[in-house]
């Protein structure tokens, strides 16, 4: 026999947990609209908001497109074919590893370095904006605890095939 205020409680988590899942989504897209917000302030056109989080992503390092999608959690095509464009638009420079010629490094140019401390710069604003108004470090350290442990349900989830 199943209780009531179970399946309440049950109905009631299953709410909030689809409501997370929408605002994890929406907040993802309204990130993306503040940075392109930012590029269009600085009057830069030939980059769009995901390619410049992948800029920001590679930021001094020299890495692989591989490394590039395990460390950001990109999608392989996508960052290929992102990749190619900021090549193409000066943003990265590719050259191929000297000791597996299969494999290409890629680090930014001097345009990219540019863009990141511009980047760089507008992270710096939210962070003191932040501190001084209703998230502190504390917020938002419990708010990260809380997302790796979702990420992790849900790796568990792929690894091991569900929880039923």
């Amino acid at each position: 026999m199943t209780d009531t205020s179970d399946d309440q409680n049950i109905d009631e988590f299953k709410r909030v947990y689809l409501d997370s899942l929408q605002l994890i989504e929406r907040l993802h897209r309204r990130f993306l609209d503040v940075v392109k917000v930012e590029l269009d302030r600085l009057r830069i056109q030939d980059i769009n908001n995901i390619q410049s989080l992948i800029l920001y992503n590679v930021g001094r390092d020299e890495m692989t497109v591989g490394e590039l999608t395990s460390r950001g959690y990109y999608l392989g095509s996508n960052v290929s074919y992102n990749v190619k464009k900021m090549v193409e638009n000066g943003y990265l420079e590719q050259e191929r590893s000297p000791h597996d010629r299969r494999s290409i490094r890629l680090r930014l140019s001097e345009k990219g370095l540019d863009l990141y401390e511009k980047i760089n710069a507008l992270y710096e604003t939210h962070v003191v904006t932040l501190t001084r108004g209703p998230l502190g470090s504390g917020t938002l350290t419990e708010m990260n605890d809380t997302l790796q442990a979702l990420e992790r349900f849900w790796s568990d989830e792929i690894r091991y095939g569900g929880s039923r």
